[in-house]
């Protein structure tokens, strides 16, 4: 299934940690040469430092249009076929009714604009090419309510649906399009929250991880590999185009 992938070059945008540098990590293990994009040098070397094969790092603010031509001409001579739109911010945590609009404003800025710029920017040359994969990381957030979350489960919800309809323009000319959605990730973000919730809430940590998990079919969350090997598997799926995956442990099946 991963044959496909080698000697394919995959950007992927918030390359320096969390799931981006998981993803990163999975493609090079199936063949891709990677180059690991984030606003931080530091970060996406250290991604490309951990890499089993070829790859890149570069700079680049998905949500700056100057930041994003830079990096086009940076990558001049990268037959680029793989695009991974990962980058994204979680935003304020706090009812509609008190988010500022420079709050929400950031958050479409990363999550959604940031897709449409790298779109934009590195697509023409996969239609000209005749073939590519293109892949956006959206949410299960965006498909079911997220309470105090109103920006991101909204942002996420564009990006699936920027996804189908982009799928549609270009699907034509060989390119496929497609969504990935993560459930909760195990992981420090994740940790985090739960230590929010039990204050809140006058719990313990334990507690709120175990009321959190238990909305899953599998009761748990899902891990940083397994969103990267889902990724390498929805690039090997040859044909799919235009869908969305839940990748949630059943976070969202009823």
């Amino acid at each position: 299934m991963t044959e496909s992938l080698v000697g394919r070059t995959a950007v992927v945008t918030g390359g320096g940690n969390g799931l981006g540098r998981a993803m990163c990590r999975s493609l090079s293990v199936a063949g891709a040469r990677v180059i690991a994009v984030g606003r931080k040098k530091s970060t996406v070397e250290e991604t490309l430092a951990g890499l089993q094969g070829p790859g890149r790092a570069a700079v680049c603010d998905v949500a700056d249009p100057d930041s994003v031509r830079a990096l086009v001409e940076e990558l001049v001579g990268e037959d680029v076929s793989i695009l991974v739109n990962n980058a994204g911010v979680a935003g304020p945590v706090k009812p509609l009714i008190d988010v500022e609009p420079g709050e929400w404003d950031g958050v479409f800025d990363i999550n959604v604009r940031g897709v449409y710029q790298m779109c934009r920017a590195f697509l023409p040359a996969m239609i000209e090419r005749g073939s590519g994969d293109v892949v956006n990381l959206a949410s299960v957030s965006g498909k079911r309510p997220l309470l105090n979350r109103t920006p991101y489960t909204a942002s996420k919800m564009a990006v699936i649906g920027l996804t189908t309809t982009l799928a549609g323009e270009v699907g034509p000319a060989g390119v496929a399009v497609n969504s990935l959605s993560p459930g909760p990730v195990a992981g420090p973000r994740m940790q985090r929250n739960f230590r929010l919730e039990a204050e809140r809430t006058g719990t313990t940590e334990a507690e709120a991880e175990r009321e959190f998990v238990s909305r899953s079919l599998m009761k748990r969350m899902v891990t940083e590999e397994e969103v990267g090997d889902a990724l390498v598997r929805m690039l090997g799926m040859s044909g799919l185009c235009g869908a969305d995956i839940d990748l949630s442990a059943g976070m969202v099946a009823r």
